[in-house]
């Protein structure tokens, strides 16, 4: 049994689909109160009214890649729900391009979301954080780029390779005030859009993994939740990989 983190307020970026909603959804679940944050305020709106019917979900305009919005949202979850305890650094885009066509400003692009936006967000939240006195900070990171390479994906990689690397560092500083931050990295989660890859594509993901299937949003949202329990609270500058063991075997052949 799990100490419960009802009444705690969360903050959620990239929270309008994908695993930042579930994750919000599976806070709020749990009688936490929790603000998303995204940039399309139609697609926030509508999302925080679905997940109405989970618990307590707000929306706020943001963009992650300015360290004003970053500022303004965590002001905002503070005002809404009287302080601030748990940081979901999950805002996140993943656009393909070939390495000898990426432009500048594709790589930019995905940086200062990916990566830069993981810093403004945690440096915007700290000094709430530290008055709540049991902070937690989980950032969502993936397998590609710490543990894999993906063809197209070598500006997603180094960003959320660079998450890790943020991630082990923070750690020092925020453990001075007894504030946590871990990081998950999902391999292939089952999220909207998914399905336009067609069933040979699913399948052949699916090969890769020795459960044989894909996760799921919930799983990442109960890895999520440990991680902002008391249970956790001697965890820190860790990583969690919840990838139904696709990164174990060095060839499908290891499989058997």
């Amino acid at each position: 049994m799990f100490t419960s983190i009802s009444g705690r307020s969360v903050l959620v970026t990239g929270g309008t689909k994908g695993i930042g909603k579930g994750l919000a959804g599976a806070f709020a679940a749990e009688g936490a109160s929790v603000v998303i944050v995204g940039r399309d305020r139609d697609a926030g709106e509508r999302a925080a009214a679905e997940l109405a019917s989970s618990g307590k979900v707000a929306f706020e305009q943001g963009d992650v890649a300015s360290a004003a919005s970053c500022a303004a949202v965590v002001a905002a979850a503070e005002e809404r729900h009287g302080g601030l305890d748990i940081v979901c650094c999950n805002a996140g885009i993943f656009p393909s391009a070939p390495l000898t066509e990426m432009t500048p400003e594709q790589l930019e692009e995905v940086l200062a979301t990916n990566l830069k936006g993981t810093f403004f967000i945690v440096r915007a939240a700290l000094p709430a954080l530290k008055r709540s006195g049991r902070g937690r900070v989980i950032v969502t990171s993936s397998i590609t780029g710490p543990i894999t390479g993906y063809s197209g994906w070598s500006h997603y990689g180094a960003s959320k390779a660079g998450q890790l690397g943020f991630m082990r560092s923070a750690a020092l500083e925020l453990a001075r005030s007894q504030i946590t931050i871990n990081a998950i990295l999902p391999g292939n989660i089952i999220t909207e859009g998914l399905s336009d890859l067609g069933p040979d594509y699913l399948r052949t993901m699916e090969a890769a993994i020795p459960l044989g299937r894909l996760g799921s949003i919930e799983e990442v949202a109960s890895a999520a939740l440990f991680l902002a329990t008391e249970e956790a609270a001697y965890i820190t500058g860790q990583t969690l990989v919840v990838d139904g063991g696709q990164t174990v075997p060095e060839s499908l052949e290891a499989m058997g």
